[in-house]
């Protein structure tokens, strides 16, 4: 009976688990990238703050860094025009379909104790990721129709 009790519950940890896909991802998006280019899906003039941090042009170019073994990470702002310094946050990658591949990206801004302070985080689509390369999109809504925001990176 013991090993039976034991069997079932090696077997309810293992499928608890993270699934090969967001592993891989995790594996696939530690180190150092950069922030290349922010794009709409709509031409035009928009005034974003991404993060409820900075605008778009402070986070071109700023330089991010992922830590996946305690799912922790900081990007840094740059540019003297902006709010320069160094963030931190927390993140996590969640599988929406193991068939397809697809995935979620949440974003939490913590201080470097890894604190949040509103709580509030944000979801993004990983819409790709390589050993090279990643992008991030949000969707949002705007006069009622849905605005995508794509993030796209390169590792460095």
């Amino acid at each position: 009976m013991k090993q039976i009790v034991t069997v079932l519950f090696l077997s309810l940890l293992l499928s608890c688990g993270a699934s090969k896909t967001v592993k891989e991802s995790r594996q696939t998006i530690k180190g150092e990238w950069v922030l290349n280019t922010i794009n709409y899906s709509q031409a035009g003039t928009y005034k974003v703050s991404l993060f409820n941090d900075v605008s778009k042009a402070c986070f071109e170019q700023s330089t991010w860094q992922f830590i996946p073994n305690n799912y922790s990470g900081t990007y840094t702002i740059d540019k003297t025009a902006c709010n320069a310094g160094t963030r931190n946050f927390n993140f996590t990658i969640q599988e929406i379909d193991e068939a397809t591949g697809l995935y979620n990206f949440l974003l939490k801004p913590t201080d470097a104790k890894g604190k949040s302070e509103s709580n509030q985080g944000f979801r993004l689509k990983l819409a790709q990721l390589s050993d090279t390369n990643m992008m991030w999109q949000q969707t949002i809504t705007v006069d009622g129709a849905p605005f995508t925001i794509n993030m796209n990176f390169s590792k460095l």
